[in-house]
């Protein structure tokens, strides 16, 4: 069955007997709530969702949660921050939408913004560099740690596992631009690969589908204007070179392509912000995502801090802290904009999409794909942490990043591997791990040993 729209899309989710199966000022309360505490990743937080909204509260059922959460898995961007406005949806129309996915993402978008600015403007301070040079070896691990979970649940035919090696190779030595590698595994997959059962005819809900296109029509005119307008106007009043219109537009494009989760898109996002836009370094690429690690809410927060920086290192007229704010808002807002795009527009036709034979092909091979794209990112975050000298090694026109191995550095490589014991061998939390090596490294500054 699909989700009929309501013929009021503003107004409030019923249940059978015409009552709201949850009030709004209750499951508000749980919206703040969940954004306040989920950390822990993706992963974390749909388990949380689940416990609250399907167990305890019985707000939605447990298949329609997997089937959502299906959905969900097959769009561009942070999946369970979209999984909530698809629960708000389903609970209050659009205004529960709205209140859900805003609520998740802005705790941790107010703490981002305040470890940015301490970053930026502290940085320098030993016991700041302690913890951030203490947290870096942790973020590899963790990395790695994504790269083994994705890996062993998608890697399950030669096929897939090809197409995963070839997105590294890709990725790492030929330095193709992310969005094109994950346009060409979707194709092959949508063309090679064999998966999921389309639906007999007349099984679609072409009621439910009519009746909403209206409705659907109005929402993406709405939402695809406040997503696209600010860029626009921004474009048009300073110019395509100045670093807030290089932002909305780098970001905008960011937020269509970013299938795989936080980790796939951060590949794509280190490689433009620190080689193409030269925003910030390799280093404090590793450090932002250390930030969105230890903060509740989507781990694409980084992108927040990339804006922050950016913009607060080439603030023309403004101060470098009201630019640097203005910056990571307009990331922040370019990034999760579309999210409620995509649900809204999406959410009622949800099995057409989840159970369609090619898209679904498409997306086993994206998903393959993201494997070797990650371990592209876990490399290349491993390369500038264990490493002090990092060179560019050419062959034939090649050219890829390669260590030099006099300049490894102990104190990281220590570090991770106490990182990598906790996180493999005593299934330690991210949250835990993360405060170990922060721990140790603010230690070491205040013992005035370098890492």
């Amino acid at each position: 069955m699909i989700a009929e729209p309501p013929s009021d899309p503003w107004a409030d989710r019923v249940g059978g007997n015409g009552v709201p199966e949850a009030s709004f000022s209750d499951a508000t309360k749980v919206w703040v709530k969940l954004g306040l505490l989920s950390f822990g990743g993706p992963a974390g937080q749909i388990a949380l969702m689940h416990r609250w909204l399907v167990e305890e509260k019985r707000w939605i059922g447990e298949k329609e949660f997997l089937h959502a959460l299906n959905f969900c898995m097959l769009l561009p961007g942070p999946e369970a921050q979209q999984l909530a406005i698809y629960v708000g949806w389903k609970l209050h129309a659009i205004r529960g939408g709205l209140m859900a996915g805003t609520l998740f993402v802005l705790p941790g978008a107010a703490v981002v913004f305040g470890l940015s600015l301490l970053y930026l403007t502290l940085g320098d301070m030993p016991l700041v560099r302690g913890l951030f040079e203490g947290l870096k070896p942790a973020v590899v691990i963790i990395v790695l740690q994504a790269v083994v979970r994705i890996a062993g649940r998608s890697l399950n035919s030669p096929m897939l596992t090809a197409l995963a090696g070839a997105s590294f190779v890709a990725m790492f030595v030929f330095k193709v631009p992310f969005p094109i590698v994950i346009g060409a595994v979707a194709l092959v997959g949508a063309l090679l690969l064999k998966r999921g059962t389309t639906l007999p005819p007349g099984d679609l809900g072409t009621k439910a589908e009519a009746s909403g296109r209206v409705g659907v029509f109005k929402i993406c005119a709405i939402f695809l204007f406040l997503w696209l307008a600010p860029t626009a106007l921004l474009v048009a009043a300073l110019g395509d070179g100045n670093v807030f219109a290089e932002i909305g537009v780098f970001f905008s494009k960011m937020a269509v392509v970013t299938f795989g989760g936080a980790y796939a898109v951060l590949a794509y996002v280190s490689q433009e912000a620190v080689s193409t836009y030269g925003w910030l370094s390799a280093g404090e690429m590793i450090d932002g995502l250390a930030m969105a690690e230890t903060t509740p809410g989507p781990l694409i927060l980084v992108t927040q801090f990339v804006g922050f920086a950016a913009a607060y290192r080439d603030p023309g007229v403004l101060s470098p802290a009201l630019a640097g704010f203005l910056g990571g808002a307009l990331t922040t807002w370019v990034t999760f904009v579309p999210c409620f795009l995509w649900i809204f527009i999406g959410a009622a036709y949800m099995e057409r999409l989840r159970r369609n034979a090619r898209l679904s092909a498409a997306l086993s091979a994206v998903t393959a794909a993201v494997v070797g794209v990650i371990l592209n990112l876990a490399l290349w975050f491993s390369l500038h942490v264990l490493f002090a000298d990092v060179a560019v090694f050419e062959l034939a026109g090649i050219g890829f990043e390669w260590p030099r191995v006099e300049s490894l550095r102990p104190g990281p490589l220590l570090l991770t591997f106490v990182a990598a014991l906790a996180v493999f061998r005593f299934r330690a939390s991210v949250v835990t791990t993360l405060a170990a090596t922060g721990s140790l490294g603010m230690l070491a500054a205040m013992a005035g040993a370098a890492i």
